[in-house]
């Protein structure tokens, strides 16, 4: 959705989360809130922690693209065009041959060699109201079809986060797929059925998923790994939204780390999103050659390298980054804080997942 910088004037919108964590050397822990329930606003938890030989990898993709029959559409789905979803005509992305699916796209999951999968989790959401009302009901389920595999239905394990703000009717769902994904290894995994709207509004279609795998390998460097998840709006009077202070985190002068972001509804070429870390008494923003460090919520899927179908580079409302930390790491330290903030009054963050290299 484009917002006027008149009204980015008169409402002053700032959405910020902040986040960190309390790391406790070895074992894993996970969040998991009540099931079937939905909830207006969900506050980002620590889901997953591990300090552990590994890293985490991801695969993600979008289920919805501009209308194929449009003669703009292969320039904005290649990044040729500029566009952004409030300008289209939205239509479902749907590459599998199965009638009984209106949506489903492609990507692929890449756990090195060597490697075993230590814990994974499925994310989905997107926008339930645009030419269309979907309804909420069917939030909680997707269909999955690992490498080689047939569907198989997957229902939410955790509280949906469903809000309705700036003109949009938002949620996100998630599920452990841990002996899943263990079982069926590296290979390009397929997600259907994610219920969002298709048509043409101010607000814009979008919606997508992302499928993040934490895997111990004994040949990789001992790292902290972590992986947060909430979901609310972003476009708030500045100081409002979920606020959490962490620390305890042990990494070297030098480390090496990335850290993972899953966005709605970002709007590729109006600046004003940005992502930071601190550590050591340093902020520096992320950012890389597909992401500036001032419109990070551009509609992307970037950072690791892996096979999409499609693989479009304009997602038109749905980002899931992966960024290098680089320097952020240089002086070393024992605690991080990433900070989002958007000036947008409707862009939702829904996870968050760190690998840094541990102290030794």
């Amino acid at each position: 959705m484009r917002i006027s910088p008149g009204l980015l004037l008169r409402r002053a919108m700032v959405g910020v989360f902040a986040l960190a964590a309390i790391w406790t050397p070895g074992g894993t822990a996970t969040a998991a809130p009540p099931a079937d329930e939905e909830a207006e606003r969900l506050a980002f938890a620590q889901r997953y922690r591990a300090l552990q030989h590994g890293g985490i990898v991801r695969a993600a993709n979008t289920s919805i693209s501009c209308r194929a029959t449009l003669g703009t559409c292969p320039g904005v789905r290649n990044g040729e065009t500029p566009a952004v979803n409030g300008d289209l005509d939205m239509f479902y992305v749907d590459v599998d041959t199965d009638p009984n699916t209106y949506n489903s796209s492609r990507a692929e999951v890449r756990v090195p060699e060597g490697g075993r999968v230590s814990y994974a989790r499925l994310y989905w959401g997107g926008n339930l109201k645009v030419g269309e009302q979907k309804p909420p009901k069917d939030n909680g389920r997707v269909l999955v079809a690992e490498p080689g595999g047939e569907y198989k239905e997957l229902l939410a394990d955790s509280v949906v986060g469903h809000r309705v703000a700036g003109g949009a009717d938002a949620f996100q769902a998630s599920a452990d797929v841990t002996n899943m994904v263990r079982e069926s290894g590296s290979g390009l995994y397929t997600v259907a059925q994610v219920n969002v709207a298709m048509g043409r509004s101010a607000t814009g279609a979008w919606g997508g998923w992302t499928l993040v795998v934490a895997y111990e390998n004994a040949a990789e460097p001992l790292r902290h790994l972590a992986v947060w998840d909430g979901f609310d709006a972003l476009g708030a009077r500045e100081g409002d939204g979920p606020l959490v202070r962490l620390g305890e985190l042990a990494f070297p002068a030098g480390a090496n780390g990335r850290a993972g972001l899953v966005a709605y509804n970002g709007d590729r070429g109006s600046t004003g999103d940005s992502l930071t870390v601190s550590a050591a008494g340093r902020t520096t923003a992320l950012g890389d050659a597909a992401n500036p460090t001032d419109d990070v919520l551009n509609s992307t899927i970037g950072g690791a390298v892996s096979e999409r179908v499609p693989a479009y580079s304009n997602t038109l409302g749905y980002d899931s980054d992966v960024f290098e930390l680089g320097t952020a790491l240089r002086r070393g330290g024992d605690q991080l804080a990433f900070r989002l903030v958007s000036q947008r009054d409707a862009a939702w963050a829904g996870a968050l997942f760190v690998a840094v290299d541990a102290r030794q």
